[in-house]
């Protein structure tokens, strides 16, 4: 007899095993019903914000591991999980372009309904800022127990698993700075520059958060390297 695969065998709400396991029905509930929304495209505002979270959370999720990774001596693991967690990154950023499909006026009406709602409240950006201190601690003292410092690392062999690790890292810091760079050019071009956000905070302050650094030690010591090389006296 041949088996019956159209009765689903997980329990849970849903009429198939796939409506189950990933709760569909909960996950496609969460955005405002269309009788509810003030403009047509609250369901595009939503998504897109609604799936940066789920980036982010991924994101924070193979960082933390990481950084156990690293306190673990397990190098290449690390580097490999900073590695999806920088493309779950890039993935988000990439989704900021729908957002340039929402005409500004469009947005103001939205506006209306977000109360006093900002993305400086995301619990995401809150946890890539915590999994980054995580990272940053396990790195230190990765390089305090090997008993060598960055710039020995970056004059040495590139295939080195310290320096791959380094090179994951800063991959990640960049990545982030890459999603606000994009972030501030899609806000400012949905709202316009020197306006007041939801928070009430000028918009112009995500000019400052781009050129914040997780890693402050890892772009350093490229200055260092600079001011050392052959050249180094031409460029002080």
């Amino acid at each position: 007899m041949a088996k019956d695969y159209s009765t689903p065998v997980l329990e849970g709400p849903g009429d198939t095993d796939y409506a189950r396991y990933m709760r569909t029905d909960d996950l496609l509930s969460l955005q405002r019903p269309a009788d509810q929304m003030v403009h047509r495209d609250e369901l595009l505002f939503q998504v897109v914000h609604q799936s940066t979270e789920l980036w982010l959370k991924l994101c924070c999720h193979e960082s933390g591991e990481a950084a156990e990774r690293i306190r673990a001596g397990e190098l290449a693991g690390a580097e490999r999980l900073l590695g999806r967690a920088s493309f779950a990154v890039e993935l988000a950023t990439g989704q900021l372009d729908m957002l340039t499909r929402l005409t500004p006026w469009a947005f103001q009406t939205i506006r209306t309904v977000l109360g006093h709602g900002s993305g400086f409240e995301s619990p995401g950006w809150a946890g890539i800022g915590r999994v980054a201190k995580e990272l940053n601690r396990a790195f230190t003292a990765l390089l305090a127990a090997r008993r060598v410092d960055l710039a020995e690392v970056y004059r040495g062999d590139p295939d080195a698993a310290v320096y791959r690790l380094a090179e994951a890292l800063i991959g990640w810091d960049e990545q982030i700075a890459l999603w606000r760079v994009r972030h501030y050019k899609v806000a400012t071009r949905v709202i316009g520059h020197e306006v007041v956000g939801t928070k009430g905070t000028h918009v112009d302050t995500l000019t400052r958060l781009i050129a914040y650094k997780h890693f402050p030690e890892l772009w350093q010591v490229r200055t260092e390297l600079t001011r050392t090389g052959p050249m180094g006296a031409d460029q002080l």
